[in-house]
């Protein structure tokens, strides 16, 4: 959808768009809150995943003000997946309007904004909101990444953040785990490794909290979608951590992957971790 034809946007134009692109974030998780949950319809999806008025009304907030924010710039949003047009070459926002509908629906906190700047296939900016816990985790590689606390819809709090070393194998190490969406290949790398403490988390809140360095690793071994993932690697990486598959090679997006799927990754706290 909206493919327009413009210039790779760099690392340095990308940290330009930060603020605008959180003030959509900010605007984004308020039009999620202020939807009733008690009373909303939940609609399916064709791959079963749930749709709910949120999801729609924090879309319409950000494609919105992306269109008049960066027209030049292509944009995909899992709520307009039927208006891609793949491949992405240059540079496309990728966009999940509300991580964790799962999360929202069951009345609980941890769901998320997820915007993401993506070129040449790799996520250089990344904004991961969780509005209903007043936190921003933001970055753009190279440039650094910084924790937000909002109050009354604005930024009271800014902290630069870094990931951690992780610990040698055979200690104690923090592994984010997620309470929708758990699978054996998961399960065995988190086994295989020994000494977890699991952190159970929803939605891209898991990537804040490896960016913020509380969490270690968080694996995902099983198929998940590109705006899913890309912001929150963004971040990651930006934190001084790194995003690869369980071979360690590296992850690409908007190229063409068959429905936008990203068969497995792993988010690395600690790029030597990886190997």
């Amino acid at each position: 959808m909206n493919k327009a034809q413009s210039a790779a946007v760099d690392c340095d134009k990308a940290a330009t768009l930060l603020e605008s692109l959180t003030e959509l974030v900010i605007r984004a998780g308020e039009a999620i809150l202020a939807v009733d949950r008690s009373a909303m319809r939940v609609a399916g999806k064709g791959d079963g995943s749930p749709v709910t008025e949120a999801d729609l009304a924090a879309d319409h907030v950000i494609v919105e003000g992306l269109t008049r924010l960066a027209p030049h710039v292509s944009l995909l949003s899992e709520e307009r997946v039927h208006l891609a047009t793949p491949p992405y070459k240059d540079s496309f926002f990728l966009i999940d309007p509300l991580d964790g509908t799962k999360e929202f629906v069951a009345g609980r906190d941890e769901f998320t904004v997820n915007v993401a700047l993506v070129t040449h296939g790799v996520p250089l900016l990344g904004i991961v909101g969780a509005p209903a816990l007043g936190l921003i985790w933001r970055g753009v590689v190279g440039k650094g990444a910084e924790r937000l606390t909002l109050r009354n819809g604005a930024v009271s709090q800014a902290v630069p953040i870094r990931t951690r070393p992780c610990p040698p194998r055979g200690a104690s190490w923090t592994v984010a785990v997620s309470r929708s969406h758990g699978d054996a290949r998961t399960e065995s790398f988190i086994d295989e490794r020994g000494g977890a403490v699991r952190a159970v988390l929803g939605s891209a809140v898991k990537f804040g909290r490896v960016a913020e360095g509380e969490v270690d690793i968080y694996p995902r071994l099983s198929p998940t979608s590109e705006w899913d993932v890309a912001a929150g690697h963004a971040v990651v990486v930006a934190a001084g951590g790194k995003v690869t598959d369980s071979n360690g090679h590296p992850l690409h997006f908007g190229l063409g992957r068959e429905d936008f799927l990203v068969p497995e990754f792993i988010a690395w706290g600690d790029p030597a971790a990886a190997g």
